[in-house]
């Protein structure tokens, strides 16, 4: 039986900033063990995902434990992979896939209803939940709602609950949901993607190197170790 909306975002903890990870640095706190700090001052990891995704989903919950700074850019999954979930039995190999990693990480996993979606409500909401400075809130709110509760994105009443626990007032949500505006930096994100070869969701940017796909997390994360990799600048 699935829990209540609030209490399935609550369950997996705070959803912190990167704001908030920047003033306990200043405060002289440490730096969770495990994370790469690639400094304040340096280019961020970009970090591709689709709130509808279950990949972006099991990287969002460990990204920023891994790097100090992340910039989170929703991408329409759908523009890279038009034809990756269809069909039975790539669907099927699909889940068991994402259910093993789940299982492995120790994250729960739950399937909303109706899936896949094209989900592009919650996608336009995190379109302006990243103008606002809220986008990694919102990003992780939605991702919880949908495979921790299995809860539809494109139900506006779910969508709200994500906006709100991230700090997004209805009205606002509801506006940036039907704003079709959103879908141009959605596209030019995908457009961007493809171009450098990405066809999968999540993925990962530092310099002019791009990973793509959530078991490449760690490798992102060896690159970012590299001495020259935080002297690079990522491609437009």
């Amino acid at each position: 039986m699935r829990r209540s909306i609030r209490a399935e975002i609550a369950s997996m903890g705070d959803l912190r900033v990167l704001a908030e990870r920047r003033a306990a640095s200043r405060r002289g706190e440490s730096v969770p063990r495990g994370r790469i700090d690639v400094g304040w001052g340096a280019q961020p990891i970009a970090f591709c995902f689709d709130p509808g995704c279950p990949f972006s989903y099991l990287v969002a919950e460990r990204v920023e434990r891994r790097f100090s700074a992340v910039e989170w850019i929703p991408v329409a999954g759908a523009a890279l992979h038009r034809d990756r979930w269809s069909g039975p039995d790539a669907g099927r190999a699909l889940r068991a896939h994402a259910e093993r990693r789940a299982a492995e990480l120790r994250l729960p996993l739950v399937w909303p209803d109706r899936f896949p979606s094209t989900g592009m409500s919650a996608l336009r909401v995190a379109v302006y939940a990243a103008r606002v400075g809220l986008g990694p809130a919102f990003a992780l709110a939605a991702s919880r709602l949908a495979f921790c509760g299995g809860f539809d994105l494109e139900d506006p009443e779910n969508l709200a609950e994500a906006a709100a626990a991230a700090g997004i007032e209805l009205e606002a949500c509801m506006l940036a949901a039907n704003d079709q505006a959103n879908d141009v930096p959605l596209e030019a994100a995908a457009r961007g993607l493809l171009a450098h070869g990405v066809t999968e969701l999540p993925a990962f940017g530092l310099g002019t190197r791009w990973f793509a796909g959530e078991h490449r997390l760690a490798e992102a994360s060896a690159w970012a170790r590299a001495p020259l990799a935080a002297t690079q600048t990522l491609p437009g």
